[in-house]
């Protein structure tokens, strides 16, 4: 979850690092602990900010203000700018949603997960224009691996009523070299999404610089 803000030399404090180094030297607690501004008397403003972004990694942008309301230290107005900025970067983005015509167009947005210290298993539910609906994290693992199961994959992008989707994961070591476990869970997804109707576009492993895609490597 990282140190308390007080405990962090002040040039590398989140408010100080963007001034000079700018909004990408900045990872997701970072950049939430900006926006949310101070803590309060019984929460540190990075703890606080490491909670948040884990409730968005689960609930992606369909999480609401009464979701952020369970966390301590987070009221009405905290809960409301952060809901108003992540609808508002929706917005600029693209309104009409994000397209997918390659497997590489979906880096974008999973990108910053590649900092993760364990492995984060990542679904994008698809429409069937090729636009993103939603990302999520399906399952946080370990160092090398991330457990994860088929209906924990597919329950969201049915919810979603989504047309297909692309899983993704980050490999904390570096390595793009897919396990032997990534590729059965490939071979299940596949089969499963063969049953419920939702096709399975591709399985991306990524990293800071590059990814690999089970697609493009004739593995899917």
């Amino acid at each position: 979850m990282g140190k308390p803000l007080d405990k962090i030399p002040k040039q590398d404090r989140p408010r100080e690092k963007l001034l000079s180094k700018g909004t990408q030297a900045l990872g997701d607690q970072e950049l939430l602990a900006v926006l949310l501004g101070k803590g309060t008397k019984t929460i540190d403003v990075m703890t606080l900010a490491g909670k948040l972004a884990r409730l968005l990694d689960e609930k992606g942008m369909n999480v609401t203000i009464e979701d952020m309301k369970q966390l301590e230290g987070m009221g009405d107005a905290r809960a409301m700018s952060i809901l108003a900025a992540l609808e508002f970067a929706r917005r600029r983005i693209k309104p009409e949603g994000i397209k997918i015509e390659t497997s590489a167009d979906l880096l974008p947005q999973i990108r910053h997960y590649a900092d993760r210290k364990q492995e984060h298993f990542l679904c994008a539910s698809i429409n069937g224009a090729n636009e993103v609906i939603n990302v999520r994290v399906v399952s946080i693992g370990l160092v090398d691996r991330s457990p994860v199961h088929p209906r924990e994959v597919f329950a969201d992008a049915l919810a979603d009523r989504a047309c297909a989707i692309i899983v993704a994961h980050n490999h904390p070591s570096g390595s793009l070299e897919p396990s032997s476990n990534d590729l059965e869970i490939t071979k299940q997804l596949k089969a499963a999404g063969e049953v419920v109707g939702i096709s399975l576009l591709d399985h991306i492993i990524f990293n800071r610089k590059d990814y690999f895609s089970f697609l493009e490597n004739g593995l899917l």
